[in-house]
């Protein structure tokens, strides 16, 4: 089963892809996640991304479509997979359909205030990158990893500003993957303003049907 997870900064994907790991035994790859695994592996797709990374500068379409394609050729990926984070644009779209079949795309959608309010109240473990939110998903003590119990930390990133930053940008470049995968009949959209288990159970009836 191969999936992309569409869906705005705080939809719940991360949350949501963890699930589907689990259930079906997919590959978990994240456009981050590959870039730091080229650059440590120090591969020559690795050493050119962490040259521009360094510079400061965008990984472009043409590096980021290279890294995807060397990735899900691994091991790992033979029972399928989950893409989160890639792709971003219908540029990279029209790439991945010329590297594999798709099985489906799963957007979680929700009102730009509600993720708004997610994204300033995200929590993630800086030791076991477990992620929380204190509104749809607090640990179950304040401030503390239910996993490992480490000090729990806010993302640089999750302010009001950034977040309507971000959020600007998804509608801008990903919003139109929407309207792309709705034409190639494999979009299942999702209401992103249900309970985490209620997202997880609409979405794990479909890929089950």
């Amino acid at each position: 089963m191969r999936l992309v997870l569409i869906g705005a900064p705080a939809a719940g994907k991360g949350t949501q892809a963890r699930k589907l790991i689990d259930r079906f035994q997919l590959a978990y790859i994240s456009t981050g996640d590959m870039l730091r695994e080229e650059v440590s592996r120090g591969t020559e797709l690795g050493n050119k991304a962490k040259s521009v990374m360094a510079s400061g500068g965008l990984v472009s379409d043409e590096l980021i479509i290279a890294i995807v394609n060397e990735r899900i050729k691994q091991d790992d990926c033979k029972n399928g997979f989950i893409l989160d984070g890639f792709p971003r644009t219908t540029v990279q779209a029209e790439k991945l359909d010329e590297m594999v079949k798709l099985d489906k795309a799963v957007y979680i959608n929700a009102p730009d205030d509600i993720m708004l309010e997610r994204i300033t109240a995200r929590e993630t473990c800086p030791k076991c990158g477990a992620s929380y939110n204190k509104i749809s998903l607090p640990s179950k003590k304040a401030g503390i990893c239910d996993v490992c119990g480490e000090g729990l930390t806010q993302r640089k990133d999750d302010t009001l500003e950034a977040g309507k930053a971000r959020l600007a940008t998804f509608h801008e470049q990903s919003e139109p993957l929407v309207e792309y995968y709705k034409k190639q009949g494999i979009l299942f959209e999702v209401d992103g303003m249900l309970g985490v288990e209620e997202v997880s159970k609409a979405i794990i009836a479909e890929l089950e049907a």
